[in-house]
């Protein structure tokens, strides 16, 4: 069964650095665009970030730029998101999603089709 499995979360103080990561555990989306979300009490699930299957382009929603880096290590099937100074409105699940096949810019809901379970981040201030 194809697994996304995301790790990392935990309760953080703000102001410090994050590093969530997600295994593709059955390595089928090694040559997908792959991405991660969050969803924020009472809010829509949003885009964060993706990053192509060599690792070489990557995507931010607006506001997370500068803050939040995507990266890949093909080699062991994960990608990571890192969290630079935290704050309390970066509390959150954290969701690992892959994209459609064929889907190489992947920036919406409906791009993705493979989703993990998600890792809660709670910042307290």
């Amino acid at each position: 069964q194809v697994q996304l499995v995301e790790s990392g979360g935990g309760t953080v103080q703000a102001g410090a650095s994050l590093r969530l990561s997600c295994v593709d555990s059955e390595r089928a989306f090694s040559d997908y665009t792959m991405g991660w979300f969050r969803q924020r009490p009472g809010k829509d699930r949003e885009f964060v970030a993706s990053i192509s299957w060599t690792g070489l382009n990557t995507d931010y929603k607006d506001s997370m730029k500068g803050r939040f880096t995507i990266s890949r290590n093909s080699a062991k099937s994960t990608i990571y998101l890192q969290i630079h100074t935290v704050k309390p409105e970066d509390t959150a699940v954290y969701y690992c999603a892959a994209a459609k096949a064929g889907v190489r810019v992947a920036t919406t809901l409906t791009d993705f089709g493979s989703w993990g379970q998600g890792t809660q981040v709670t910042v307290s201030s």
